[in-house]
């Protein structure tokens, strides 16, 4: 059975060897047993349930909440040969029976169903007359009461267990935190499963998070104007009011950014997903109605313009970037307001006092998240019990690390009240406490008596939440979520206590400038590599655009990125990509391998580069500016400016004959780019040093001016 999964694994799915946990969890299933996986979206859960779903006998039934998946993931499927299909509420009569035909009959590998269908009496009984390979239930945190997607059919799912107790079931998921786990695991049966986490990591992720000063729209222009000007993204926002708002907005500064929450009508919301899915340089502006289940692997960005209500929610919501590996990044702007709406929101709901208590708990770990001033990767990922070692190197802490004062005092204050009152009670409690607030309350417990009570009126009361959110977010003290919110003292809190060791916290400035200093999301292609870049995305697009798919669905990015890096020449070449199994082979092989063939082709032609940098510099000299040679020759600006900057390198043109800046300029910024060491005079240091008064195309030939290499 080994032989066989990774048999399918090379020939059906195009990897060669599997990743993380994922020979073990498939093994467990081949083997007729149960599995619990936590998997980072993007390590690979979809295969540790569909390879052995197609080594066993009969069909995997994989239980799914959302409809927009299930379609994806079937389309996908299909296109690698695999027997799959989904039903749901989108089929008609027809269409449904068809599927149950091929359901009972033996031609399906896989099934995709709902959880509401799923309980029906009329489907049990049809699985019942079915040899069924396994149950995978997907986004299994549904189950959690406590968590923030919950789904109240999957309670019931249990029944699984109850009516098909010796076929094997996995539930996955990519966002548990360990109370989620407990649940996920009593609610469905699994105690006897095996249980693998992989980890939570997304490396090729980068976090950065700032403060709302009254201009987040600006900054996230500027953030997708500098950094993923043609790339897919997603924008969220709190409320639908906003998110047309921002979409709107963004239109009218010429980006193609479409809205997407519950108040429109379902037809929209299909056809901006669908767009979404299949166009380039989309933009989606949506509140958290939208993004669940989407897999699309080339979402460069994830912005928001609001605050998430849970680390669970941020993690999920910026989860939808960078799915195929490659760089990517998760941008967040919020503010005060943000606070007082989530709050009011919570307040307003429903829900019972238990659960919102937990909401509000969650919130403030969401708080004190944003306040760290250590690595942001590193705080993350202990919210999930998972540990890095060292800095990530990769979040707006790590890159520019943040401003902070000596808060040893007031934490031994903060922590003190914690252990004199005995750690029953919350953060607004304690603060009272602190303060030395004259309360009924407070007299009652006797805590006007003890050491702490008053010895806090340094700080008013936002500033102590702000103190104890970030203790919290440091581990140095833990909130008993399913309790009352009480604050308990953890065993790292000691060596504070003692005074052994200093604390430094976030000293927040009126400015905040991280937000839009990251790394750049997609650099990884060379200029000279760009003209078979964009060849290799029309020939994926013209595909795509045939077979009526997303063009991700061909191929990932990190695909192309191969073929880009090996260019491969024959078919067996081809075949050695990742992502390519026989499939795919057939199907895309000849045309890609076309591509690539006239790019050798036309690279062999020497004059071929510098026919077109003289094209342009000739106009140049015949009186047009870059705009207008950038039009003239249906060529983007950076083409133009690329042009004259190498013209600029080889002595052929003076500096003020390619830009219109004044001599003062020039010099400033000339003086600007010496001031960096050789292999740092990069653009956009100089470029965020001016605030952006500059182009890059204009930096880029003033650069090349002072002989800095390219």
């Amino acid at each position: 059975m080994e032989d066989k999964a990774l048999h399918i694994l090379n020939n059906t799915f195009g990897y060669s060897a599997f990743r993380q946990n994922q020979k073990d969890i498939i093994e467990q299933l081949i083997n007729g047993n149960d599995a619990v996986v936590l998997m980072p979206t993007g390590g690979g859960k979809s295969l540790c349930y569909q390879i052995p779903a197609m080594a066993r006998e009969g069909v995997g039934i994989i239980i799914s909440p959302l409809i927009a998946l299930m379609q994806d993931q079937v389309t996908a499927l299909e296109q690698l040969g695999v027997k799959a299909a989904f039903l749901n509420s989108t089929l008609d009569a027809a269409s449904a029976g068809e599927i149950e035909h091929r359901l009972l009959h033996g031609d399906l590998d896989l099934l995709y169903v709902a959880p509401e269908r799923l309980m029906t009496d009329r489907f049990l009984n049809l699985l019942e007359n079915t040899p069924i390979a396994l149950f995978a239930i997907d986004e299994a945190h549904c189950v959690s009461q406590w968590g923030h997607d919950f789904r109240p059919e999957y309670i019931q799912l249990s029944i699984l267990h109850e009516r098909f107790p010796n076929i094997p079931r996995i539930a996955l998921t990519a966002t548990a935190d360990e109370a989620t786990r407990r649940e996920i695991i009593q609610r469905l049966a699994l105690e006897n499963a095996e249980l693998f986490v992989s980890g939570f990591d997304r490396p090729n992720i980068c976090y950065r998070i700032a403060q709302n000063q009254g201009n987040a729209k600006d900054q996230l222009l500027r953030f997708i104007l500098n950094e993923h000007e043609n790339d897919a993204g997603i924008v969220y926002c709190l409320s639908r009011k906003k998110v047309e708002q921002t979409a709107d907005w963004l239109c009218k500064k010429g980006l193609k950014a479409l809205p997407y929450h519950a108040g429109l009508s379902a037809q929209i919301r299909q056809q901006h997903q669908h767009r979404f899915l299949t166009e380039d340089s989309v933009i989606i502006v949506a509140t958290i109605a939208f993004g669940m289940g989407i897999d699309k692997p080339d979402v460069r960005f994830v912005a928001h313009l609001n605050l998430p209500k849970s680390i669970e929610a941020y993690y999920q919501e910026t989860g939808r970037a960078g799915r195929d590996g490659l760089p990517s990044n998760a941008w967040m702007m919020y503010g005060l307001q943000d606070v007082i709406m989530l709050k009011q929101m919570m307040q307003t709901s429903e829900a019972d006092d238990a659960h919102k208590r937990v909401e509000h708990h969650k919130l403030e770990s969401m708080l004190g998240f944003t306040e760290i001033t250590t690595c942001r990767r590193q705080a993350l990922l202990k919210y999930f019990d998972d540990h890095l070692e060292q800095p990530c190197g990769n979040c707006d802490t790590c890159l520019i690390p943040v401003e902070t004062w000596d808060a040893t005092v007031v934490a031994q204050k903060a922590l003190s009240c914690v252990y004199k009152t005995k750690q029953r009670f919350g953060v607004n409690y304690l603060i009272d406490v602190l303060l030395g607030k004259d309360m009924a309350r407070i007299k009652q417990f006797g805590h006007d008596q003890i050491s702490v009570y008053g010895i806090g009126k340094e700080l008013d009361a936002n500033q102590w939440r702000s103190i104890y959110r970030q203790l919290i977010a440091r581990n140095l003290l833990s909130v008993d979520i399913e309790g009352h919110g009480n604050l308990r003292l953890t065993e790292q809190c000691r060596p504070v206590l003692r005074g052994d060791v200093s604390l430094q916290l976030r000293k927040e400035n009126k400015q905040s400038k991280s937000a839009n200093r990251g790394r750049k999301s997609f650099n990884s292609v060379k200029d000279a590599d760009k003209a078979l870049w964009e060849a290799l995305r029309t020939c994926r697009k013209t595909l795509a655009d045939q077979a009526d798919v997303p063009p991700y669905v061909i191929f990932h990015d990190a695909t192309l990125m191969e073929m880009l890096e090996r260019q491969p020449q024959t078919h067996d070449q081809f075949s050695k990509m990742t992502g390519v199994g026989e499939k795919k082979l057939e199907a895309y092989a000849n045309q890609f391998l076309e591509v690539i063939k006239q790019h050798i082709k036309s690279s062999t032609n020497p004059t071929s580069s510098s026919e077109t940098i003289e094209e342009t510099l000739l106009l140049l000299r015949s009186g047009m500016n870059a705009n207008e040679i950038a039009t003239h020759r249906n060529l983007k600006i950076t083409t133009i400016f690329n042009h004259l900057a190498q013209c600029i390198e080889m002595g052929e043109l003076e500096l003020q004959q390619a830009v219109d800046l004044s001599e003062q300029e020039i010099k400033t910024i000339q003086n600007a780019f010496l001031s960096f060491s050789d292999e740092d005079r990069k653009l956009k240091p100089v470029y965020e040093a001016f605030e952006g008064a500059f182009d890059y195309g204009l930096l880029q030939c003033v650069r090349a001016s002072v002989d800095i290499p390219m």
